[in-house]
């Protein structure tokens, strides 16, 4: 399928300050966006969305009626906005002010100032969710694999459904925590695991160690997703035998990479 630029991307530009909004018009122009309204508040922001749908939303952290968080959860809830894509831009960088973006499934947090490189990603981010772009394999076709998809967050799990289904994905199984996944693994065969790190009762690491050392399917491709930048988290489950790790929030374009990695070796 013909992949989108740049220039046929819709963008809401969401920045009460009127330097930054400057900025940030400038360097999406740059990037070939033509096609860009802008708003001050989250009312103005929710007017322009019921008129006019965007692609990519970019938006700041506050405002005056509110937080990006209220958008962000506005157009989770409405299925006719569950497409529309959301990118942070915010000067932010303590971990849990960002954290429930990166679980939310955002296409990008950017910072402030940014430069060209982070915004070119996120754009080609967005245009990768939004294309449907088949993973062509040697091994397998790809409509037949059976993919369980493990995340305690709904909207995570949403987030990492959508694009491996724009990759031809069908099949795909979710389960909510490890323990679930480990019920379906024992009556269930699949041939890719996507796990999520953090979860209650049973993570990431152990479902990781169960799949390695008891299942049935003990060889099976695992992609591990975590916003943890903890290196001896990493180190931990590297050793358990996760095949490749991603973080949150994840382009597309690298989960490509890396399936084609996983299932043509």
């Amino acid at each position: 399928m013909h992949s989108l630029s740049p220039s046929e991307l819709s963008i809401l530009l969401l920045e009460p300050s009127e330097t930054q909004r400057k900025i940030i018009m400038s360097h999406l122009q740059q990037e070939g966006v033509v096609s860009i309204q802008t708003a001050t508040t989250l009312a103005d922001a929710k007017a322009i969305i019921a008129r006019h749908k965007p692609d990519l939303i970019t938006s700041a952290l506050h405002f005056s009626d509110g937080e990006a968080t209220d958008l962000l959860a506005y157009i989770k809830q409405k299925p006719e906005y569950q497409d529309i894509q959301f990118m942070l831009v915010s000067s932010e960088c303590r971990r849990e002010q960002l954290e429930i973006f990166r679980q939310s499934g955002v296409v990008a947090i950017l910072p402030k100032p940014f430069n060209a490189d982070h915004l070119a990603r996120a754009l080609n981010s967005t245009i990768d969710l939004i294309s449907n772009d088949e993973l062509d394999l040697s091994h397998f076709d790809v409509h037949n694999l059976r993919v369980l998809v493990v995340d305690d967050s709904r909207l995570a799990r949403n987030v990492i459904k959508r694009t491996i289904g724009n990759l031809g994905i069908r099949i795909i199984t979710e389960a909510e925590d490890g323990q679930q996944a480990i019920n379906l693994m024992q009556h269930n065969m699949y041939d890719l695991v996507i796990t999520d790190y953090n979860m209650p009762s049973v993570d990431g690491l152990a479902l990781t160690q169960y799949i390695r050392n008891e299942s049935q399917q003990s060889h099976i491709p695992i992609l591990m997703v975590s916003s943890e930048a903890n290196d001896t988290h990493l180190s931990n489950v590297s050793s358990a035998g996760v095949n490749a790790l991603c973080d949150k929030p994840f382009e597309p374009n690298l989960v490509k990479r890396i399936l084609y990695q996983l299932l043509e070796e």
